[in-house]
């Protein structure tokens, strides 16, 4: 529990940066996907995109080659530049002839890979050769709105989307399966078979790292744990496959409105992309499941700018970590807890109609 150890003026509004978490059951939903430098965008406005589909690459690690010409081919800076066969710009493929012939034994020499002729002059060729370009991926089927020019695009998409705490960095798409009956169920390697090749699995608190390993050798796309003890995260950033966890570490019950979402929504095509948490970027690990819709969705912006009464929150840190609540009224004081901390807080009213307060600090704004 952290405290700004200061009271408010009574002609002041209760302003304090409310952290935002998405849990929506259906909302419009924008993803921005920029590459870290700048490259090429592959997609044009108003196409639509499926999760792999490119929408911009570049090179970050361009390799060159140099050619000696005029060693290889035995001649002067001079004569080797007459021999050479191509020009500044030119597209060559491996085994092109670069310069010569010369010579009785008609010497040549030719590209040793595929790239782009950079410099050709004063007896040298410089190659830049084609390498693996790094992509970034729509990562959900949708459409792209915008265009971010040598950057990448935003992709929209309506659906539901349930955000988490913690990911281990990986990304895919599939058919998830619930292993949930209960928020608060345990989830063991004994949930695990061969017919969930290939699907995304639900499950919830993970204590067990049989799992992780069972997983794998199924092989599983990926997995959605409510919570997970914090002794697997090193295991758990060491698979290929993504890990969301929604509550946190430690035995936490998955809040009712991500269990109503997720488990309501058994045996859909799912996007899972575990993004570690970055408040700079307000990206989260998250859920996002696709959904077609007559009515109009809006997307919510974030990160909503204070708290205020009547707001749906999240509570982020023990006691009553993972519950669900409204705020009722913001204390304009800090308050003393039991721990001897004073912080500024909120009366809230969780869902089984029990009251507390509650530090800001510890809520994040559901929308």
């Amino acid at each position: 529990q952290r405290s700004p150890p200061r009271s408010l003026p009574e002609d002041k509004k209760i302003i304090m940066l409310a952290p935002a978490i998405q849990i929506s059951p259906i909302t419009k939903i924008r993803r921005h996907r920029e590459l870290p430098i700048p490259g090429n965008v592959i997609v044009r406005q108003g196409q639509k995109v499926e999760v792999r589909s490119v929408i911009a690459e570049v090179i970050l690690k361009p390799e060159h080659i140099l050619l000696d010409i005029a060693r290889g081919l035995n001649v002067s800076n001079e004569k080797a530049d007459d021999l050479i066969q191509r020009a500044a710009g030119e597209l060559v493929d491996k085994d092109d002839l670069i310069a010569g012939p010369v010579g009785i034994l008609r010497r040549v020499i030719r590209a040793p890979q595929s790239g782009r002729v950079v410099v050709a002059g004063e007896g040298q060729v410089l190659i830049e050769v084609d390498n693996t370009p790094f992509e970034i991926h729509a990562g959900l089927p949708g459409t792209v709105t915008d265009l971010i020019p040598n950057r990448g695009a935003v992709v929209e998409t309506d659906g539901a989307i349930v955000q988490g705490v913690w990911g281990n960095g990986n990304a895919e798409f599939g058919l998830m399966q619930s292993k949930l009956n209960a928020p608060d169920d345990t989830f063991s390697a004994d949930h695990l078979d061969m017919s969930l090749r290939g699907t995304i699995v639900l499950g919830g608190y993970c204590a067990d790292p049989k799992v992780f390993r069972k997983a794998a050798e199924i092989p599983l796309r990926g997995l959605i744990l409510a919570s997970m003890a914090s002794e697997l995260i090193p295991i758990a950033l060491k698979k290929r496959f993504p890990i969301v966890v929604l509550e946190g570490f430690g035995r936490r019950p998955m809040n009712t409105i991500s269990y109503n979402i997720l488990t309501t929504n058994n045996d859909r095509d799912v996007a899972l992309n575990a993004k570690p948490v970055d408040h700079y970027t307000e990206t989260r690990p998250e859920v996002i499941i696709p959904l077609k819709t007559s009515q109009e969705t809006v997307a919510k912006a974030l990160p909503i700018e204070d708290f205020a009464p009547r707001n749906k929150v999240r509570v982020s840190w023990a006691p009553g970590a993972g519950r669900i609540a409204t705020i009722e009224t913001l204390h304009r004081e800090p308050i003393k807890f039991p721990s001897g901390v004073r912080a500024l807080a909120a009366a809230v009213l969780f869902e089984d109609n029990q009251r507390a307060n509650i530090p800001l600090a510890n809520l994040e704004v559901v929308v």
